[in-house]
């Protein structure tokens, strides 16, 4: 064997040394390379793995935002349209209101006006009965020719009126 490894090169004090030598460089490099990138390495997977579960959490706070948002959003639309139905209730309820207002405001003027042409019809008939028993006096008078007394106008005009009415 020993005359195998010197023909293929290798002897032993030099693999030795060598060998020595490698362990030192591989505890210096681990002590004071590999220990700090591994530890960097770890932390960098504590701080990623943290960010995964703080944006897990963050998907699910959004998510139940977005739910109440909705919520809320459906809430808030559901109360406009019974503001808008209540507003379309209260309109109409004026509306008629307005328009019983406006109808008995008509049936008062109509109700004014017919007792005025009433009056005023009342008024005329009683200056035609006047007028028509002072024409009868007048038209007897000149047909007769004399001059009527007081009385005798009274009379005609009582006379000229039950006739008319």
């Amino acid at each position: 064997m020993g005359e195998t490894l010197q023909h293929l090169g290798i002897q032993w004090p030099k693999l030795v040394a060598q060998t020595i030598n490698f362990a030192i460089v591989l505890f210096v490099l681990w002590r004071w390379a590999y220990r700090p990138v591994l530890s960097m390495f770890q932390l960098r997977r504590e701080k990623i793995a943290e960010s995964i579960e703080n944006a897990e959490k963050i998907k699910t706070e959004l998510r139940q935002t977005e739910a109440s948002r909705l919520e809320v959003l459906n809430q808030a639309n559901a109360q406009a349209n019974k503001l808008i139905e209540e507003a379309r209730a209260a309109a109409n309820r004026v509306r008629e209101e307005e328009t019983q207002k406006a109808i008995a405001a008509a049936e008062q003027i109509i109700a004014k006006a017919r007792e005025a042409a009433a009056a005023d019809h009342a008024r005329m008939l009683t200056e035609l009965k006047r007028e028509v028993g002072r024409l009868v006096v007048q038209t007897t008078a000149t047909v007769t020719g004399k001059i009527l007394t007081p009385e005798d106008q009274k009379r005609l005009a009582e006379e000229t009126s039950r006739q008319i009415a």
